[in-house]
């Protein structure tokens, strides 16, 4: 099979490797579109290695179709043929991958491979941390940074979902219309205003943020921390602004907030299988009815993973970049 392999320079190249071997209590998936995400930049400049166990190329969520069940696997769940998406350690960027049958799930009715390839680890992710994590609850208020991404996306529409008021900053008025159309409350254009003035306006107004999702850290959570609301939390996933700040520890203490430090990659198994599981349960009857929605910036073929990566690493994004790989992805 073929596969995107990054070389020592960074440079990327379709090339063949062996097949994957199906193992007892996995399947194998033909894969026909795999997302891309930001891990997967980190991961080409050698600052995110893959996990033990998967594969050394990129990739974190796919769909495509089951081609061969292992040994241990319940058959009356699973079987050769079943449309199916699913979140991976890494192996994404290839024609075949073989996965846990834990981490699958089946492709919502309705949707295209491309969008399904957008759902498992942005979604994952957004479940696990305002759910699990945070406990978000109807009536709250919950605030991300950088709402036109994947994650932004996913835990706008989660938010909404749970009946909790939402607040986001994008960057340009693309990315805020886009926002609007989501039916975002508050939208911070942060070429216009500062995100620092939307948490000094919640406060003001009695409605202040009870949870923020926050892939930013640096010197803006240090400044905001303090002005969420009585026992507001703080989940931080990644530090895309910085790895240290300043933090005003007395109201911490006075107001009894929590900072929480989260990844989903380094769960276990039996974690992303419980997280899973509630996405099917709770989200997938959403996106049948059309109440929640995959968001696809763009499709481009494999060949083309290069172009993918830019459009990430210069925030042109609104919603996911999908590769396909086989026909009928889209």
């Amino acid at each position: 099979m073929k596969v995107i392999k990054v070389n020592e320079d960074e440079s990327l190249a379709w090339v063949e490797v062996e097949d994957p071997v199906c193992e007892p209590g996995g399947v194998i998936i033909g894969i026909h579109a795999s997302a891309v995400n930001r891990a997967d930049l980190l991961q080409r400049a050698g600052k995110y290695p893959h996990p033990p166990g998967w594969p050394e190329w990129p990739g974190l969520e796919v769909a495509g179709v089951i081609l061969e069940v292992g040994q241990d696997v319940d058959g009356s769940r699973w079987k050769v043929g079943d449309r199916v998406c699913a979140l991976l350690g890494g192996g994404g960027y290839a024609e075949k991958v073989a996965v846990p049958a834990e981490l699958l799930m089946p492709v919502p009715e309705g949707l295209s491979m491309a969008e399904a390839a957008s759902l498992p680890e942005v979604f994952a992710t957004a479940w696990l941390n305002l759910v699990n994590e945070a406990h978000l609850q109807s009536g709250e208020t919950m605030f991300v940074h950088a709402g036109a991404s994947g994650v932004g996306i996913a835990a706008l529409q989660i938010a909404k979902h749970l009946g909790a008021r939402t607040v986001t900053s994008v960057g340009g008025q693309a990315k805020a219309e886009l926002m609007r159309e989501l039916g975002v409350d508050r939208i911070v254009n942060h070429h216009e205003e500062s995100v620092e003035s939307v948490f000094d306006e919640c406060l003001a107004s009695g409605h202040p943020i009870d949870v923020v999702l926050d892939c930013v850290g640096g010197k803006t959570l240090g400044e905001n921390l303090s002005k969420l609301a009585l026992e507001g939390r703080w989940v931080l996933i990644a530090t895309l602004g910085g790895v240290t700040t300043e933090l005003a520890l007395r109201a911490v203490l006075t107001r009894r907030l929590r900072l929480i430090g989260s990844t989903l990659r380094s769960r276990s198994l039996e974690q992303k299988e419980r997280i899973l599981g509630e996405l099917v349960e709770q989200l997938w009857p959403q996106f049948e009815s059309g109440q929640i929605k995959p968001v696809v910036h763009t499709v481009l073929p494999i060949e083309q993973t290069d172009a993918a990566h830019q459009i990430l690493k210069n925030r042109e994004n609104r919603g996911k970049v999908v590769l396909t790989i086989r026909d009928g992805a889209a």
